[in-house]
């Protein structure tokens, strides 16, 4: 029903910034509940930032360098990353959450029913 495209991505030296963007499409959902992952090579996808009942949520490795914003109009989402890290290499996705004005686990993968294909930022030294 829901369908992301995550865009944005590409190479960056350390110290840098990118703005990773991604568009939704689809009834069942609702651009308030986003979340952002990542998966760096070798190891498992992690939680980045999300919105839930109009609150931002972060990772603590990327509080205070990404914010996660939307434009409600576009059914859009964007994650803007600053100050970007050797260790921020990864492939980008993009999460649709439950369509509900309810708490939940934002940080917990097997809430977001929709996921993009991912966009890969990779940095560089």
């Amino acid at each position: 029903q829901v369908q992301l495209v995550e865009s944005g991505g590409g190479l960056v030296q350390a110290g840098g910034s990118l703005r990773l963007s991604c568009v939704a499409s689809g009834r069942a959902f609702t651009v308030n509940n986003m979340g952002w992952f990542r998966q760096a090579p070798g190891k498992e996808r992690e939680f980045v930032a999300a919105f839930n009942r109009g609150s931002d949520y972060y990772a603590s490795t990327v509080k205070g360098r990404f914010t996660i914003s939307r434009d409600n109009a576009k059914n859009t989402v964007y994650l803007q990353m600053n100050s970007l890290k050797l260790e921020d290499t990864a492939v980008y996705y993009c999460a649709a959450g439950p369509r509900t004005d309810s708490y939940y686990p934002v940080s917990v993968q097997d809430e977001y029913p929709y996921w993009g294909q991912g966009t890969q930022v990779t940095v560089s030294s």
